[in-house]
């Protein structure tokens, strides 16, 4: 024991020196969140959305109460279109509706390319109404809106969010073996620790003890800067989170153990596991959603340890459903796959003369 706790405090003391570690791990997954979360925290939503509207003709009034049910939008009047052209172009409003009496026309400003859809997808919804109350109509259909997760608030930041934090555990697990055993391989530091009375297992168990929780502690870290930031509701659910974290550290450092074993030099390990990172963030529906995407990048979609890892986690904090057993089968295998592999960096560790 009084070794594994030398071993353990010399990790974590290694950790703290190392910059690149402490970068990828507590500020890549804060900028994720900062950037993503500004340019795109709303997407689709009309909360928050300025329209500027300018009406004439009969109707006028009956616009307003459409606009007024909106009840997210943020309403101004001109009275000219000139002068709602020009609010828009200075961007004093987001989108506006001129109303003529006889025609309705959304006027954008072709610079925000990004948020037009938005933006026209909430006009399309007002000339909507607006064209059933000026025949004295209802609408036939109310619709309902469900929200999976345990009433978390299902928007895009909020769905994109655990994916994030998957993706940072991901990488603290790789990168724990796979640039970290190696570096210390070529420096030799590996030959130095096989002829002391260490066993190899020790020093797995203190690499994988400090990482868990350094990604514990940057998880938290960015769950507490998205809530306070950007008002991101998650219903946490303890048990299941603290489960799926370990399972995906232990998963995480299990693919690594693999790349530890196929490349020798720590500058092409490292390499290697953020060339598979990468392309797992991007195929793993950690941004854009798997069911958007071609047939022939959701079947490589499903054989990606981080998509399974994103699900798990959002299972976790009630941002999807999932069924129990589910859950617990995803998180047995990313467990299992790490206790399978680890036993084989020990062996790795005792081979010190491999180069």
């Amino acid at each position: 024991m009084t070794e594994l706790r030398a071993l353990l405090a010399a990790e974590l003391r290694v950790f703290a020196r190392d910059k690149a570690s402490l970068t990828l791990t507590f500020l890549f997954p804060l900028l994720f969140i900062l950037i993503f979360g500004s340019l795109m925290g709303g997407m689709g939503s009309a909360e928050g959305r300025r329209l500027g509207l300018v009406v004439a003709g009969e109707d006028a009034e009956t616009l307003r109460s459409v606009v007024a049910q909106i009840g997210q939008l943020e309403t101004t009047e001109y009275v000219a279109p000139a002068d709602l052209d020009a609010a828009v172009t200075a961007r004093d409003v987001d989108f506006g509706l001129v109303w003529d009496g006889r025609t309705l026309t959304t006027v954008v400003d072709v610079r925000r390319f990004e948020e037009n859809s938005a933006y026209e997808e909430i006009a399309r919804g007002i000339a909507s109404r607006f064209n059933l109350a000026i025949q004295g109509r209802e609408p036939l259909v109310d619709v309902e809106k469900i929200v999976e997760g345990s009433g978390a608030n299902a928007n895009w930041l909020t769905r994109v969010l655990p994916g994030i934090l998957a993706f940072s555990v991901l990488s603290a697990g790789l990168f724990a073996v796979a640039g970290h055993i190696t570096s210390m391989k070529q420096r030799r530091l590996l030959d130095r620790l096989v002829v002391t009375p260490m066993h190899p297992a020790n020093l797995v168990a203190a690499v994988v003890v400090s990482r868990l929780g350094v990604v514990f502690a940057s998880t938290l870290i960015t769950l507490a800067a998205a809530s306070l930031v950007f008002r991101v509701e998650l219903h946490v659910h303890w048990v299941r989170y603290v489960a799926s974290v370990v399972a995906a550290t232990v998963g995480s450092m299990g693919l690594g153990t693999a790349i530890a074993l196929v490349v020798r030099q720590p500058s092409s390990a490292g390499s290697l596991a953020n060339v598979l990172s990468m392309t797992m963030m991007f195929v793993s529906g950690i941004y854009f959603p798997v069911e958007i995407m071609p047939a022939f990048l959701r079947a490589i979609s499903a054989a990606m340890p981080l998509r399974y890892m994103a699900d798990a986690l959002r299972y976790a904090t009630g941002v999807m459903d999932m069924s129990p057993a589910r859950f617990w089968a995803t998180n047995a295998v990313l467990l299992g796959l790490g206790v399978a592999l680890l036993p084989v960096l020990s062996r790795y560790l005792v081979r010190a003369e491999r180069r």
